[in-house]
């Protein structure tokens, strides 16, 4: 079987840092660099740092349909890959190249097109750079409605219930993993919500989307959840309410692992 990574299984001892249990946690977000948390959206630095190193290779491309603050193509090109991303809003895609420039690589390629993953083409800006595929597709979509980050009505997180989100999220997987070479892998991180008393297992929910199109489901990682911005002063009043009522505190979300088995 081709190599899909670069780690040298005769010193397999060296790489501690390399997670292979189930259960991530990280005690705090890596601030090192460019990165930030500026951006409401962005997801932890060490988890895209983790899958490119156990999924991908140097030179290898990696897409990712919701690029938002930049987190993975900073990644990307501190591993020597190179990456595209895609992002609806226009400032926030700015902001996002900004950052990438400020560590610009010499030998890093990759760009972020303006636009909604939906319907994006992909095809051309892959062949600018002389490719037809990408081997790895990371997804971080809004988890629906529980931040809302535009008025764009192209948005994920303005869907205006559970089916519309599962659609419209099932078109980007669509338009973006058949550019996945065939047998590499794609991730997908999300949460659940909660709405009307009872939980809405949004996580299992883009599992299952990816399971009816033929992906075959590697791993489901359970990484802890970091207090939110919102939160983060609340979390007396927070406890208070659960141990009032019926319900538990959120604190972990899904990193599903597929691999793409058909063409």
């Amino acid at each position: 079987m081709a190599r899909y990574n670069d780690l040298d299984m005769n010193n397999w001892k060296e790489y501690e840092d390399i997670l292979t249990d189930s259960l991530w946690i990280f005690d705090k977000r890596d601030k090192s660099g460019v990165h930030n948390a500026s951006y409401h959206g962005n997801f932890v630095p060490q988890i895209p740092n983790q899958l490119f190193r156990r999924y991908t290779k140097k030179g290898d491309w990696i897409l990712d349909p919701f690029a938002g603050g930049g987190t993975s193509l900073i990644e990307a090109q501190r591993l020597g890959r190179n990456a595209i991303g895609i992002e609806l809003q226009e400032d926030v895609a700015k902001a996002a190249h900004d950052l990438v420039e400020q560590e610009k690589t010499k030998d890093f390629k990759g760009t972020i097109i303006v636009g909604d993953s939906r319907t994006a083409n992909i095809e051309d800006r892959l062949h600018h750079f002389g490719i037809d595929k990408v081997q790895f597709v990371i997804y971080h979509p809004p988890y629906w409605d529980i931040i809302k980050f535009s008025d764009n009505e192209k948005d994920l997180s303005n869907c205006g219930s559970l089916e519309e989100f599962n659609q419209s999220f099932g078109e980007v997987i669509d338009n973006t993993s058949k550019y996945l070479e065939k047998n590499r892998y794609c991730a997908c991180v999300i949460g659940d919500k909660y709405a009307n008393s009872e939980i809405v297992p949004l996580g299992f929910y883009c599992m299952n989307l990816f399971l009816s199109r033929g992906f075959k489901l590697k791993a489901i990682l359970v990484k802890n959840f970091e207090d939110t911005k919102g939160k983060s002063n609340q979390k007396a009043i927070w406890r208070y309410r659960a141990l009032a009522s019926d319900f538990y505190l959120f604190k972990h979300e899904y990193i599903f692992v597929f691999k793409k088995v058909k063409k």
